[in-house]
């Protein structure tokens, strides 16, 4: 499976274009402010794009929805909607066939209650829900608790060399491993919901004392 991770703008948003190498069938995720970039390097190396995903619907994920259309004749899909060609709607288990690859939906409600994350080879693009030492933002109640449940029964339960790709180059790496993130976390480490919500409400304080950016 072939990665190629861009740096879009906005809040140091990062979008990605995958493909399978054996049919040139690719897709791209998040194509936000730059999507020209990715459909000229799809073109270049003579992808044919199948698929637009968003991780979910805020507008610093979708404003390149318009453009990539307009670049590709594909149009993006957020969970919940139907892609026209396969017929399959974007729904937790969903299974979308990329050449010899699946992208496989996981249902991650907790930053919005219709993010997604994206599993596909050894990779997983988690867009805000999960960032590399850090976490997607969410209040301190239900969504809290919502992500909490997506992180630990979802995304912790792939395999450890799952190699994860944020949708934000806000962490302390641009990519990590399920392992990794689930030893060094701050937010993965923590013993229970309580103290999840608890290092939510004091991580100001937290990244100072421990000199994270």
């Amino acid at each position: 499976m072939f990665i190629r991770q861009f740096l879009t703008g906005g809040d140091r948003n990062f979008g990605y274009l995958i493909a399978d190498e054996s049919s040139n069938s690719a897709a791209i995720i998040d194509p936000s402010y730059s999507p020209k970039v990715i459909a000229d390097f799809a073109n270049g190396k003579g992808y044919n794009i199948e698929y637009v995903f968003n991780t979910h619907g805020d507008s610093d994920h979708t404003n390149g929805n318009k453009e990539t259309f307009a670049l590709t004749g594909v149009r993006a899909i957020l969970f919940g909607e139907k892609e026209p060609k396969t017929g399959i709607t974007v729904a937790e288990g969903a299974e979308f066939p990329l050449g010899n690859l699946t992208i496989h939906i996981i249902h991650t409600p907790g930053h919005t209650d219709d993010s997604i994350c994206l599993y596909a080879g050894d990779a997983v693009f988690t867009g805000d829900t999960l960032f590399i030492g850090k976490i997607g933002g969410t209040d301190f109640g239900d969504n809290a608790r919502k992500q909490y449940d997506s992180l630990h029964n979802k995304l912790l339960t792939l395999p450890d060399s799952t190699r994860v790709f944020p949708g934000h180059n806000v962490g302390v790496a641009p990519e990590s491993t399920i392992l990794h993130e689930r030893q060094t976390n701050p937010f993965l480490v923590q013993p229970d919901l309580a103290a999840f919500i608890a290092l939510k409400k004091n991580w100001l304080e937290y990244k100072k004392t421990h000199g994270i950016a």
